[in-house]
């Protein structure tokens, strides 16, 4: 694969210029179906408003019932989806109710995400971060594919900065010795991008395209289930952090912007493409990822 391009760092004032300017009102997602993962707070909800005001038929994927349903309204979603996204049978049977009820998608937005200060297990036994911040994209994405190889459709993967201290454990994805939050977010945010880079190169010929950004340092519910150190370091940082709407927009680019059409297996952040740490942008990694992740099936 051919490497993305190298940009050099931007000041902290063109940074806040980029992010605080209008988000144009683009008639091209007239007609589009979108679904947006993670979708009931944070960037997920901010994109999934936007792209609803775009003029999309925009469906969100929660977990709280009422929640869920009052986002919906409020944004003016065209409907929603119930699913512990942490657990592989329900992601599963997101894809085949969406599939079942719509028929028709244009845009994937994996959003859904966590960070958890101590060791926990979804339901099914697996590690949390692992199974929600890698495993949902990958059977969500993996489900719906069918229906954005029809609509030559866009599959956008919010990543994180983070991946680049991110180390791939292939004896132990789950952390099941040796746990550290930040070590497990890191190698999950980096498993999103070797996903990415892969899917990519397996879409090459369907013209699906598939990408993963960076939203920034974000000032949202993100970190909110947590304790201790993680959270506080969350807190501390939250004055110099992005709002929702501002970390949303490279989703919102990269869902709706004909810049980026064809454009597929590459990193960005604020609306430009970067680089990834050099470990994100190893083949032969991305290609085993893949197959761990058949693995769990």
């Amino acid at each position: 694969m051919t490497s993305p391009q190298t940009l050099s760092p931007e000041t902290s004032s063109e940074q806040s210029r980029e992010y605080s300017r209008p988000i144009p009102r683009q008639s091209q997602m007239q007609g589009k179906t979108v679904l947006v993962t993670g979708a009931t707070g944070g960037i997920g909800k901010a994109t999934a408003a936007d792209l609803v005001q775009q003029g999309a038929e925009v469906w969100i994927v929660g977990r709280n019932p009422e929640k869920t349903a009052a986002v919906e309204r409020e944004i003016g979603a065209a409907g929603h989806l119930l699913a512990d996204l942490s657990m592989r049978g329900e992601a599963d049977r997101v894809a085949r109710e969406f599939a079942e009820r719509v028929g028709k998608l244009d845009v994937l937005v994996n959003n859904a995400g966590a960070i958890y200060n101590k060791r926990q297990e979804s339901r099914e036994g697996i590690e949390l971060t692992w199974a929600l911040n890698h495993l949902a994209y990958f059977i969500v994405t993996r489900g719906l594919l069918p229906l954005l190889r029809e609509s030559r459709g866009r599959i956008v993967s919010v990543s994180s900065a983070a991946h680049a201290f991110g180390k791939m454990r292939w004896q132990d994805p789950e952390f099941k010795t040796g746990y550290s939050a930040w070590a497990a977010y890191g190698q999950s945010k980096l498993a999103n991008i070797l996903f990415t880079r892969e899917l990519a190169y397996r879409e090459r010929e369907s013209s699906v395209t598939a990408n993963a950004l960076h939203p920034g340092m974000v000032a949202s519910g993100f970190n909110q289930n947590n304790s201790g150190l993680v959270s506080r370091l969350s807190s501390l940082a939250a004055p110099l952090s992005l709002t929702d709407e501002q970390g949303a927009q490279t989703s919102i680019y990269l869902a709706s912007s004909p810049e980026v059409e064809g454009q597929s297996g590459l990193y960005f952040a604020r609306e430009r493409v970067i680089q990834p740490a050099a470990q994100a942008l190893d083949d032969a990694a991305g290609k085993r990822l893949w197959a761990l992740s058949e693995s769990y099936l």
